[in-house]
C-alpha cells in the first residue's frame, strides 16, 4: 500500500471522529457582598437574648492556628497585615517589628510584644451570646477570623486586657474619638456570627449610636454550615 493511500486513509479516520466541543473553565463563585447598614439600624438588627456563661471554656475556642499552612498562625497574620510598614520577619514566622496603630487609646507601636490580638467581641461574650451552640469547628473559625477586617485587630495590651471580656455596656475604648467606630465593629462582628445582644447592652449600643451621625456597619454573614471540619 503507497505512503499516499495510507494518509488519506488517516485523514478520512480522523473526519469520521466525532468532534469534541471544548468545556469552557468554571469562574470561581463571587465573594458575597457585604449588608450595609446605618448603625442605628444594625443595633435593631441585632437577635435579642439573654446571656449564660454556663460551661464555658477558654480552651473550646481553638485558636492561633495556621489555617492556610504557610507558617504564620493567627496572630501572625494580623501583626502582618495590620502593620502600616514592612514588619520585620524571623524564622518560621516570628514578627519582630512593625509600626501598628492601636485605635483603643490611639497609641502607636513599633515592638509587637506590646501587642494583643483582640478578639472584638471576646470569646467568652461570643459563648454567652450563641457560640456554646456552636460545633467546635465553629468556634475555631470565629476565634481565627481572618476574613473580615475587624473581626480581629491589634491593640495595646494594656488596652486588651481592661476590655477583657466585657461588653459596650461594661467597657468603651479609653479614646472618646473610637466610640463609633468600636460600635459598629462590635455590631458588625455580632451580626456576621448571627450573636445575640442583652438587654443592657442593646440599650448601651442604642445610646452610642444616637451620637455616631451617619456611622454604617459592613458585614458578611457567615453561614451556618461554614465551618463544618
Amino acid at each position: 500500500m503507497t505512503i499516499t493511500v495510507l494518509r488519506g486513509l488517516l485523514a478520512s479516520a480522523l473526519l469520521a471522529l466525532p468532534a469534541v466541543t471544548a468545556v469552557p473553565a468554571q469562574a470561581a463563585p463571587a465573594a458575597p457582598e457585604p449588608h450595609r447598614l446605618p448603625l442605628a439600624e444594625a443595633v435593631n438588627t441585632l437577635p435579642r437574648a439573654a446571656e449564660s456563661r454556663a460551661g464555658y471554656e477558654r480552651s473550646k475556642f481553638k485558636h492561633w492556628i495556621d489555617a492556610d499552612k504557610d507558617r504564620c498562625n493567627t496572630r501572625a497574620e494580623v501583626l502582618i497585615e495590620e502593620s502600616r510598614t514592612q514588619p520585620a520577619i524571623e524564622g518560621a514566622c516570628k514578627v519582630t517589628s512593625g509600626t501598628w496603630f492601636s485605635y483603643y487609646d490611639g497609641k502607636t507601636l513599633t515592638d509587637p510584644k506590646g501587642l494583643d490580638i483582640d478578639h472584638m467581641v471576646p470569646l467568652a461574650e461570643s459563648w454567652d451570646s450563641g457560640a456554646s451552640q456552636w460545633s467546635a469547628a465553629r468556634r475555631q473559625a470565629y476565634a481565627n477570623d481572618l476574613d473580615a477586617e475587624r473581626s480581629l485587630i491589634a491593640v495595646t495590651a494594656k488596652s486588651n486586657r481592661s476590655k477583657a471580656d466585657q461588653d459596650p455596656a461594661q467597657w468603651l475604648p479609653p479614646l472618646a474619638d473610637a466610640y463609633c467606630t468600636y460600635t459598629a465593629d462590635w455590631v458588625a462582628t455580632k451580626l456576621r456570627w448571627g450573636l445575640t445582644a442583652d438587654k443592657a447592652e442593646t440599650a448601651a449600643l442604642r445610646k452610642l449610636a444616637e451620637g455616631c451621625g451617619r456611622q454604617e456597619v459592613e458585614y458578611v454573614p457567615v453561614p451556618e454550615d461554614a465551618a463544618k471540619a
